[in-house]
């Protein structure tokens, strides 16, 4: 019976990472407990085990005497977030140059190709999807765990600004010529490459956020944001 019941909470944890994906939980919103439990058809014990789980992800917050929202992440966040994340899947590339063998390339390949088709289409749900397989792909190849859990923990908390960036006119192509560079660099073997790519990736998303939550700001944040790693564009051949 224990053992249901916590299957249970981790599949509604599940669902609701799923509508928090979705917006049918938006940031910042009330989650209404009662009716929540009632959708899903549960009672609301495995419900706020669930938002349990939820919480320690960064993904909701537990107020006292108000209840559970949708976080938020304001500007701060993201730019204390998005550094990070450069830093880490920057090494995921590095490591995974490294490893990566011929029947791997062969498989980034298609997803690569797939990636390209869905740009061209201008589809931002199914680039962001295949977006999402090939950084995984990637973190798998560079065979670090702890590296992995790092950037898994964070990527759950950047659930609330997903594929966001991709909405930026013209960034969709720019990101997916970012992604063909990077597959250049694994494809060559070229660590430092690969990890220079990948952080300016990572921090172009950030700018493209800002773009577009401030446009009049791009400029400056572009600056601050490459400052952080003032040698990753040297190997940008290729990038816009």
């Amino acid at each position: 019976m224990r053992i249901v019941q916590q299957a249970l909470y981790l599949e509604v944890a599940d669902r609701m990472r799923g509508m928090i994906d979705a917006h049918a939980l938006v940031p910042g919103a009330w989650i209404d407990e009662s009716t929540l439990a009632g959708q899903l058809g549960i009672s609301r014990t495995p419900l706020r085990e669930a938002l349990k789980v939820l919480a320690a992800e960064g993904l909701v917050r537990l107020e006292p005497r108000r209840g559970c929202f949708v976080n938020e992440l304001s500007e701060r966040d993201l730019d204390e977030i998005f550094p990070l994340m450069a830093l880490l899947e920057g090494r995921c590339a590095y490591e995974a140059a490294r490893n990566a063998t011929t029947q791997d390339l062969e498989a980034l390949e298609g997803l690569h190709a797939e990636l390209a088709r869905h740009a061209g289409a201008g589809d931002i749900d199914a680039y962001y999807e295949t977006n999402f397989q090939i950084h995984e792909a990637i973190q798998r190849l560079a065979g670090n765990r702890w590296l992995s859990g790092l950037i898994s923990d964070l990527r759950k908390v950047l659930r609330l600004s997903r594929h966001k960036s991709l909405k930026l006119p013209g960034r969709i192509n720019e990101s997916c010529a970012e992604h063909l560079s990077i597959f250049s660099a694994l494809k060559a073997h070229d660590p430092d490459g690969a990890e220079a790519l990948m952080k300016t990736h990572l921090l172009r998303q950030r700018v493209a956020l800002t773009a577009l939550s401030v446009p009049d700001r791009t400029a400056q944040a572009e600056a601050a944001a490459l400052h952080a790693f003032p040698n990753s564009s040297r190997t940008q051949a290729g990038t816009p």
